[in-house]
């Protein structure tokens, strides 16, 4: 797998950057148009990557200030059928699927702690979901509550900023994840509210026993555990770029049930049910976070040693090597 990077380059610095593609072997594909580029002017340089090695290009051309004096834009280009592809994969140690870019790990992760009005209505609905799910006692409300939030975005920018020592970062993230979900139950439980004056919803809808629902308040270790593992699951599928991985995530644990069930628990005043509410919440954003933290540790200092020597093991069907 390669992955296509298309420079707009001033002219005193496309000799350096030039250089630093030529030069490797894991590059291929270079050109260049002299004059292309109008804004910002200069010239228009392109190269393919071999995936495992565009971090460490990305970083070389930052360097040489590509970054602030002109443009860098990285793409993966759907298929790339000819030898030299292969020849250049081969040279780079680990295999393509594992390699992580973290200046793109960076910006993903700085994308997932803004505050857009997108990620609030989709906190909203997802915590009224859970609402509903509560007072019908329905299991599959309850996956599709977990589904529809889009907490674990700021969850996982929150780990890739201590990792990357991006406090503000860090900062950002916690503060979305705590307004938006303040926000999204205060809306919710107003909506009980008015549901509780209306009839339609009573406490004892809430206090009754939930056999498929009475669980997303009632915190055990297990709680922990599994938002343990699926913080790790996240942040791994995050810098590996293995979105579909993302849904076992969502589904696996009870964050935006948990908030569901809190705002119920204040629209009608139930002590019990907001103590346990609050419990699992913070259970499952603390694992997830110490989770996110320690993976993303671990493969900021250890992922390509790791990556590399896994081919040598006996058995280990990793790709061709030409």
């Amino acid at each position: 797998m390669l992955v296509h990077f298309r420079l707009t380059t001033p002219s005193d610095l496309s000799g350096e950057v030039l250089d630093l593609l030529r030069e490797r072997r894991w590059t291929t594909n270079v050109t260049v148009q002299r004059g292309a580029c109008l804004d910002p002017e200069g010239d228009l340089i392109e190269c393919d990557v071999a995936r495992e090695k565009a971090g460490v290009l990305l970083h070389c051309l930052n360097e040489a200030g590509l970054d602030r004096r002109g443009g860098i834009v990285v793409s993966t280009p759907t298929g790339t059928p000819f030898e030299r592809a292969e020849e250049i994969e081969a040279l780079a140690p680990g295999h393509p699927d594992d390699a992580v870019i973290w200046e793109g790990v960076e910006a993903k992760a700085a994308d997932g702690a803004q505050p857009t009005v997108s990620f609030h209505v989709f906190l909203v609905l997802a915590v009224a979901l859970a609402a509903i799910a509560v007072v019908t006692d329905s299991a599959i409300l309850v996956v599709g509550a977990m589904v529809v939030g889009p907490e674990f975005s700021a969850i996982a920018a929150a780990s890739a900023g201590v990792v990357l020592g991006s406090w503000s970062l860090v900062y950002r993230s916690l503060r979305l994840l705590l307004f938006s979900f303040v926000f999204a139950i205060l809306v919710v439980a107003v909506l009980a509210v008015g549901a509780h004056l209306s009839g339609a919803v009573t406490p004892d809808m809430i206090t009754r026993p939930r056999p498929n629902t009475g669980f997303i308040w009632k915190p055990d270790i297990w709680s922990f555990v599994v938002a343990l593992i699926a913080g790790a699951a996240g942040v791994l599928a995050l810098a590996i770029d293995r979105a579909n991985v993302m849904v076992g995530v969502f589904i696996s644990v009870t964050t935006v049930p948990a908030a569901g069930n809190l705002a119920l628990g204040i629209a009608l005043w139930q002590r019990q049910e907001i103590v346990g509410s609050l419990e699992q919440l913070g259970a499952n954003v603390a694992g997830m976070l110490v989770s996110g933290v320690l993976v993303l540790a671990v493969m900021k200092v250890a992922w390509p040693a790791i990556t590399a020597g896994s081919e040598r093991l006996p058995g280990w069907s990793g790709r061709r090597r030409t």
